[in-house]
């Protein structure tokens, strides 16, 4: 975790205007992430596909910030699993897209609680992954117009996600930390950063400003 370019810190982090993107010959799928495909080309055996060229649509470029975009209360199930674990309030709800340590990319429900992360299968209803706040370390993004976050778990493993709300993100979990530890959240951006894909596997993600948008490249280390 070493190849950071600028760090900075955070204490009141401006809310976004945010930038949809989609992927060169596709479209933006229904949950507002970019869907992102993959080329079979030019790939070595130590690294995975190039993530394509993401075009900025110009024309959602400004958004409301509501935090909830699921209407949790009107969800039993997402109620239950985090009341369960004594949390009382949801800071921000949204599906995302999950990168697994394979590469593959799962659509997840993404939960922001006053004491946690949450990370739920939309198609099964089931908790996949709670990351106690305290336990997040920072949060890396590029200084592009993507929609890629990475969240850094020391103690565990890390966390790659694709979202048009990134920034949002980012802020409700500097927010988020700061007032349930008082421990200032360490936001990184840098076009190039590490992050553990799993316990034993170290990938970079790469990024690069080509004309018309931001392309995107993930790594073995």
């Amino acid at each position: 975790m070493s190849r950071f370019n600028r760090r900075v810190q955070i204490p009141d982090l401006q809310l976004p205007k945010y930038d949809d993107a989609e992927e060169e010959g596709d479209y933006s799928d229904n949950y507002g992430v970019a869907r992102l495909t993959t080329t079979g080309s030019n790939v070595s055996d130590d690294q995975e596909p190039v993530v394509g060229v993401k075009v900025l649509r110009q024309a959602s470029r400004h958004r409301d910030i509501k935090g909830d975009y699921l209407d949790v209360p009107s969800h039993s199930y997402l109620m239950k699993i985090f009341q369960k674990q004594g949390d009382k309030q949801v800071l921000f709800a949204d599906k995302v897209l999950k990168f697994t340590a394979s590469g593959k990319m799962k659509h997840r429900i993404l939960l922001i609680t006053d004491f946690a992360l949450y990370i739920i299968d939309p198609e099964t209803n089931a908790l996949k992954r709670r990351i106690a706040l305290a336990a997040v370390e920072k949060t890396c993004l590029s200084d592009l117009s993507d929609n890629f976050l990475a969240i850094i778990i020391p103690k565990e493993y890390d966390l790659l996600m694709a979202s048009t709300r990134k920034t949002e993100i980012v802020a409700v979990l500097v927010e988020a930390t700061k007032s349930a530890s008082d421990f200032e959240l360490e936001v990184v951006f840098s076009n190039s950063f590490e992050y553990n894909a799993d316990a034993e596997l170290v990938k970079e993600i790469q990024f690069e400003e080509v004309e018309g948008g931001v392309k995107t490249r993930i790594t073995r280390k």
